[in-house]
């Protein structure tokens, strides 16, 4: 489920970081038909997107490749993204650091 989450982020996030960059292009102008339109597409793009998403999860759990195939071909691929799994990096000692910052010539 962690998958579906991360997946979803990755494509909500510059919808609405291109929607946000709309809305501040037209700062000072009021909500028109435009501005909703900008709104509801972005809404429609995630909420389709999600409800493939989910199939394609629902598909994997299932017996066959059929509804994994289905959703992913409406997602643009077949196959549903793999994320790898990153081990967890030792903390930094901060002993070789604590001399302040460094100034450029």
């Amino acid at each position: 489920m962690a998958g579906l989450f991360i997946s979803t982020m990755r494509t909500a996030v510059p919808l609405i970081a291109g929607w946000l960059l709309t809305l501040a292009v037209r700062a000072g102008i009021g909500i028109d038909s435009a501005t909703v339109t900008a709104a509801v597409t972005v809404g429609c793009a995630l909420i389709y997107y999600l409800a493939f998403r989910v199939l394609e999860l629902l598909g994997e759990r299932a017996p066959g490749a059929v509804l994994q195939n289905l959703a992913g071909v409406f997602l643009g691929w077949a196959r549903p993204p793999a994320y790898p799994t990153v081990e967890a990096l030792e903390p930094v000692d901060p002993g070789p650091y604590a001399g302040g910052p460094t100034r450029l010539p």
